[in-house]
């Protein structure tokens, strides 16, 4: 038995939305089958609902951009750009592929409306690094609080990206092709 759950919008109170399930992405095409579902290593998903939990009274949600991505759509995303500074080399693996990692930005739960972050997702310049003043303050704030609500349910970051988020140690977890699933998540 393979160690993902599904996270689902109502299961976990979040909203969903893959970039690599669309065209709308860094690669300008679809990377996930449509219909791939968004899933997570069952010890990652209590950290989820933990951030869920400590977003919420603050009238904020979480939209997941990507969680598990399989060893093949990471080596399309890096065949695509070989940026290591962006993109882990699938030859060492991914967090993401070990079903360990999230991609994700806060929504006003009020509204549904993005909060400013100072880039798009994937937006691979050094505006997007932890840190930086090169984006208004308003972003810095945002990315901020995303960080101290990840921090704070336990999540680890990546300086390089204001929206990665993945366990501690997560090189722990072994990494996942496309068939732990039982179905093929990627485009042909």
């Amino acid at each position: 038995m393979h160690p993902l759950i599904p996270v689902t919008a109502e299961g976990f109170g979040v909203e969903i939305l893959l970039a690599y399930a669309t065209p709308d992405n860094f690669t300008n095409r679809p990377v996930y089958a449509p219909a791939a579902g968004c899933w997570l290593h069952a010890q990652a998903a209590p950290l989820l609902k933990k951030a869920v939990e400590l977003a919420r009274p603050l009238g904020l949600t979480l939209r997941i951009l990507d969680a598990y991505r399989p060893t093949e759509a990471q080596w399309a995303l890096w065949n695509h750009t070989p940026d290591p500074e962006f993109l882990a080399d699938p030859r060492r693996g991914s967090t993401h592929s070990r079903g360990v990692a999230l991609d994700l930005d806060l929504l006003d739960a009020a509204t549904g409306v993005a909060l400013d972050m100072g880039t798009a997702f994937d937006a691979f310049t050094p505006l997007s690094h932890h840190g930086v003043t090169g984006v208004s303050v308003e972003a810095q704030r945002n990315r901020l609080l995303l960080l101290g609500l990840m921090n704070a349910a336990g999540w680890d970051f990546y300086g390089n990206e204001w929206w990665h988020y993945q366990m501690h140690d997560a090189a722990r977890f072994p990494l996942l092709s496309d068939t732990v699933l039982g179905a093929d998540r990627m485009m042909g």
